[in-house]
Order: C-alpha cells, then sequence, then structure tokens
C-alpha cells in the first residue's frame, strides 16, 4: 500500500475512510451463512446460551439511514465472547509471534482526533469533518503519532485497526469476528430493549457507566467520565454477562458487510449480512460520541467503515463457537 493514498470524503459517523477502499469500489465476496470456528483459547472469555432476543429499535434517537429498525425477534446460537476488547499487549502478542504489519503501519498512515496530535504532524484533514487528521506514522503503537506509544497502554484496545487487521487477529487466535446478532445479544446483557448495556439512563444516580464525549463536540471535551482518549478495557463495570467496555471506548469490527435493509428479510435464525459490499459494520460507538453528533453508542446503534480503513476509536474483540 501507498502511503500517498489520500482521505475520501468522511462517513457520516464519526469514523472517516481511506480512498483506497472507496476509488476500487471494493466488493469481496463472502458466505452468507455464519462462519463457525473453534480451537481457540476460551481464557477470558465469555460462554452466552444464546437464544430469542428483540433485535434493533425504533426509538427517535435512532438514525433510520443506517437501518436500527425494525425491531424482529432474533435467535442465535450459543458462543464464546471476549470479555475484553483486544488489547495493546494482546496484539503485540500477535504481531511479535507473527511478525504481522497492520494495514495502517503498511500505509504510512492514519487518522488521529485533532486533539491528541500537535498541529506539526498533520498532514491534512479529512474533508467535511476537520477533527481528524492524517497524521504519517500512526499506528497502533504509535497512536497518536511517531513520538506516542502504548508502553503504558497495555491494558487499553488496540486502536488504528483495519477491518482486515482483526480478521487477521482473529484466524491467529482461532477464532472469529461476532456477527452483528451475536454482538448485540451480547451488549445487551440480558436485558431486553433497553437503550444501554445497563437499561435507559445514560448516568444513573449521575454515574457514568462508559467512555464516551462530554462538552462541546469536537473542540472541548470535560472527560467527567475520567478519559480524554480510550479508557482501560476494564474502566467501567460490566454489563450482565459480564462484558468490559462493550459500548463507548472503542468501536467494534463485526464480520458481516453493512447494509441499511438486507436484516428486514434476512432469516431471523443466526442472521449474518449480505454476501457482498463495500463497507463492515461496526457497533458500540467511541470515547469521541456526543449526543449532539453521534449518539451511536446505544446498543441498537449501527455504523460501518471500508475494510482498510482505520482511526484513534476503532478496535475489536473476538467471537468463538462452542
Amino acid at each position: 500500500m501507498s502511503s500517498g493514498n489520500p482521505i475520501v470524503q468522511a462517513h457520516p459517523c464519526c469514523v472517516p475512510s481511506k480512498q483506497r477502499a472507496a476509488l476500487l469500489q471494493i466488493s469481496r465476496a463472502g458466505s452468507v451463512e455464519r462462519t463457525r470456528t473453534t480451537g481457540g483459547s476460551t481464557e477470558d472469555m465469555i460462554k452466552l446460551d444464546g437464544g430469542p432476543f428483540w433485535m434493533g429499535t425504533e426509538s427517535a434517537e435512532a438514525f433510520p439511514q443506517d437501518g436500527e429498525g425494525p425491531i424482529r425477534k432474533v435467535t442465535v446460537d450459543p458462543f464464546f465472547i471476549d470479555k475484553y476488547p483486544v488489547t495493546n499487549a494482546q496484539f503485540g502478542e500477535f504481531v511479535g509471534k507473527t511478525g504481522y504489519k497492520s494495514e495502517a503501519e503498511r500505509f504510512g498512515w492514519s487518522f488521529v482526533f485533532h486533539t491528541h496530535v500537535a498541529t506539526e504532524y498533520v498532514q491534512e484533514r479529512a474533508p467535511g469533518v476537520k477533527w481528524w487528521c492524517r497524521v504519517n506514522g500512526a499506528y497502533w503503537k504509535n497512536p497518536e503519532g511517531p513520538e506516542s506509544n502504548v508502553d503504558s497502554r497495555g491494558n487499553f484496545p488496540v486502536v488504528h485497526m483495519s477491518w482486515n487487521d482483526a480478521a487477521e487477529y482473529a484466524k491467529w487466535a482461532k477464532k472469529r469476528l461476532a456477527t452483528e446478532a451475536e454482538w448485540e445479544f451480547a451488549a445487551r446483557g440480558g436485558l431486553e430493549q433497553k437503550t444501554y448495556p445497563w437499561g435507559d439512563e445514560l448516568t444513573p444516580d449521575g454515574k457514568h457507566l462508559c467512555n464516551i464525549w462530554q462538552g462541546d463536540f469536537p473542540d472541548v471535551d470535560t472527560a467527567e467520565d475520567g478519559y480524554h482518549g480510550t479508557a482501560p478495557v476494564d474502566a467501567y463495570p460490566t454489563n450482565g454477562f459480564g462484558l468490559y467496555t462493550i459500548t463507548g471506548n472503542a468501536w467494534e469490527w463485526c464480520n458481516d458487510w453493512f447494509h441499511p435493509t438486507w436484516h428486514v428479510t434476512a432469516t431471523k435464525l443466526n442472521p449474518v449480512g449480505p454476501p457482498q459490499g463495500q463497507a463492515k459494520l461496526m457497533k458500540g460507538g467511541s470515547y469521541l460520541c456526543h449526543k449532539s453528533y453521534c449518539n451511536r453508542y446505544r446498543v441498537a446503534a449501527r455504523t460501518s467503515n471500508t475494510p482498510d480503513s482505520a482511526t484513534t476509536n476503532i478496535s475489536f474483540r473476538c467471537v468463538s463457537d462452542v
């Protein structure tokens, strides 16, 4: 990949895209069957029994263009899911054993949020969302650019992850990425049709339960939840299934291709996305989400990005089959 790849117009959410994927109109065929994966370690994974649940939302907060609705009854088989997002320490182990280079590293640059990088490192800004800066040398190990590192962030979610990076890690770990239905089932933590993994109130009794933006987006983050950027993967209480930071903190890739209406007619038993597409689905929101711009930290919310795009607020976790 060339380091000269320009920036494409940003996605309407808070995750810009690289132009290479958009220009080539990448459409990679994939099975509409759910791929079963077993054999990896289940340490720090939670076994979920699966079963039926009400997926999606028709809330007034929903983004209709994203296809958050309609509410439909979906059933998933039992599966294991990582208790935490994949951390810097875990991804570093993968890199150390395989020599893998992330796509951001191969591109030679990645997107960094404007308040997290010195002006002299900014090459250009993303069209339409000037708070995203192209920074040469930014990748998972140097998340804010060449002079940054993750030495003290071993238990933080690894970021600057493209979907392709996430899929390669999952394959190495003998796991896979979750389908959207599996991710949402897990995120709900056993609650039916609640806005967040813990209920309908964002800050019950004034307590912050996830890492999102407080203040005036995109310039002033008061960090009332304790963090200006990503937080440790265990920074907040678990949901009802024992999962940490399933919303906020960093977006999590799902295996499915994104489509705003595919799920309306798709099977309701272990549903997966369409067989091909140009963007992969992401769930959970990030530390940059704010009610004034992108309140996609709700469990039913969804967005997407091209498979080779990466930013300081995109990560992932893995699942495996029982």
